[in-house]
């Protein structure tokens, strides 16, 4: 993938070196303990995000990692490099089509961090993966998610770094279009909204559809995809598939307690935005089939 094309985005914020882990009595949790977490809520149809995020607040002391105004800019690495530049295209890509569907469209921030994090989701470790806070509108990322990608999911590459940095801001353009506001007012009036072809899993898929369209476009505007990139990010969607993840975590498959979708769904709705290029394309909330 040829990325050093695109536009550096100046909304990335670096807070890593200064990312606090979170201590309860004293002791701190440790990533095993995080993991058991994420993996129960997943299996519970729980959100492991608000779990961990009631811990921290029940947390007698907690390492805040604090993002002032002036934060400073993502040092010039290679990898900041490269999240600046898929940011940047994100950016392109939808201040164009919300211009072109008569809507202004409001960059993100993108956080990269290290350990953990505190957001106005709460507390979130860098075992929860890289996540997107609606409440402050911000993208949350650690770096070392992409070698986990690599060696744990066998998700090796650029591209499919791009396709999970792009999946992110697909949530942001939902909290735009008042898509995140609906799934949260159903999950406050009580109803179930984990489970097989549930909210949860239409938010995630159309997140992957519309990260597919930026895609897309990007591959319009820059011709940047060089051979066995599109396979990187299908096989990254493939491999964070609720289906695979379950199988992995317990060897056995648990539909109720969806949330992201199977790796075929996820698959189907990535390649569905990246051929048609089309957000109308992507409204997963209104098709039978998934």
């Amino acid at each position: 993938m040829r990325w050093r094309k695109a536009r550096r985005s100046d909304n990335v914020v670096d807070a890593r070196g200064r990312s606090g882990g979170m201590r309860m009595g004293g002791k701190g949790l440790s990533l095993g303990g995080v993991a058991v977490i994420v993996i129960v809520g997943l299996l519970m149809g729980q959100d492991p995000l608000q779990i961990l995020g009631q811990i921290a607040g029940q947390a007698t002391q907690t390492s805040q990692v604090g993002l002032p105004q002036g934060a400073p800019p993502a040092a010039n690495d290679e990898h900041s490099e490269f999240v600046r530049a898929i940011l940047g295209d994100t950016e392109d890509t939808w201040r164009e089509l919300f211009q072109s569907a008569g809507q202004q469209y409001r960059d993100p921030k993108l956080v990269l961090f290290s350990g953990g994090v505190n957001s106005a989701c709460g507390f979130a470790n860098s075992a929860v993966g890289p996540f997107y806070c609606p409440g402050d509108q911000r993208v949350y990322l650690d770096l070392t998610f992409f070698r986990e990608l690599e060696q744990r999911f066998a998700a090796a590459g650029d591209f499919a770094q791009a396709y999970v940095i792009a999946h992110e801001v697909g949530h942001h353009v939902q909290t735009l279009l008042g898509v995140s506001a609906r799934v949260n007012a159903a999950r406050q009036r009580g109803e179930r909204v984990e489970g097989d072809g549930g909210l949860l899993v239409r938010q995630e898929l159309q997140a992957d559809c519309l990260a597919g369209v930026w895609a897309h476009h990007a591959q319009r505007r820059h011709a940047w995809l060089e051979e066995g990139d599109l396979e990187e990010a299908l096989n990254a969607a493939s491999a964070i598939g609720d289906d695979r993840l379950q199988k992995q975590a317990r060897g056995q498959v648990v539909p109720d307690a969806f949330t992201h979708g199977t790796s075929a769904q996820r698959v189907r709705w990535f390649r569905m935005g990246f051929d048609s290029g089309q957000p109308g394309r992507c409204d997963t909330f209104k098709v039978a089939r998934l």
